[in-house]
């Protein structure tokens, strides 16, 4: 049973996603929602996230947004290090911001602002170590940033128990599908 899972994926740009309003957006969230769905029903206690934009940020709207239905759902955002949302724009600032501050529990893992990469890869080893589950959105054919925690996750699963669920660029076009058959 997975009690406590990490959401993670691309960030915007990887996905061509350069504002808010783009369609993509709706299909990823449903395709979260759908998931977490069926893992709240199994057991799901906790999502975490580290804070990046897009699928992390998306993933903790669909979450805020399922807390109203499941209140014993909790998130919370462990981020790489202190001020990550430093030199972000304004408007993703305000967002992260707002998402940090409905977050059941936030912490840094390095407790010091940015100095290095390595900030990246003990996040990734930390959250892969403190949770049951790693809900990736990933493409086999454009593996971008997602494939390094794919590659810490798979690493990992081959000493302990550990479970890695994708959601691929073809689950994503059978939700665009469906989305796309209601509007009819």
């Amino acid at each position: 049973m997975l009690q406590r899972i990490m959401i993670t994926g691309y960030k915007p740009h990887e996905l061509g996603i350069f504002n808010d309003k783009h369609p993509g957006i709706a299909i990823i969230k449903k395709t979260l929602e759908d998931r977490l769905r069926i893992l709240i029903d199994e057991g799901l206690e906790w999502v975490i996230i580290s804070g990046q934009q897009g699928v992390e940020s998306w993933g903790a709207d669909v979450v805020l947004m399922l807390k109203k239905e499941f209140p014993h759902v909790k998130y919370a955002v462990i981020t790489p290090f202190l001020e990550q949302e430093k030199n972000w724009q304004e408007p993703k600032k305000e967002k992260y911001q707002s998402l940090v501050a409905q977050a059941d529990f936030v912490t840094s893992v390095t407790k010091k602002p940015y100095e290095a990469p390595w900030q990246f890869i003990e996040k990734d080893k930390f959250i892969i170590q403190n949770t049951d589950g790693l809900l990736l959105v990933y493409d086999e054919e454009n593996e971008g940033s997602p494939k390094y925690i794919k590659r810490l996750a798979e690493k990992y699963m081959e000493t302990h128990d550990y479970t890695l669920l994708m959601i691929t660029a073809y689950d994503l076009q059978i939700i665009a599908e469906e989305m796309q058959q209601q509007d009819w």
